[in-house]
């Protein structure tokens, strides 16, 4: 699978999952464990949502 996350879009996902989980932790509620998602996405730069949509948020140049 191609890199399809760009720069501005896992940072935005980084700061949506922490902020689910620190949602989860303090509501004490295991929804918070959500928050892996955007953080695993973030964190590998490979969105399986965006595939179907043909979507990439990656300069072209950077493209892998």
């Amino acid at each position: 699978m191609k890199v399809n996350v760009g720069s501005a879009d896992r940072i935005i996902r980084i700061i949506l999952g922490l902020g689910i989980i620190g949602a989860g932790i303090y509501t004490q509620n295991w929804l918070g464990a959500i928050g892996i998602i955007p953080l695993v996405t973030a964190a590998t730069r490979r969105c399986p949502a965006y595939l179907p949509f043909g979507l990439s948020t990656c300069e072209k140049h950077k493209r892998e």
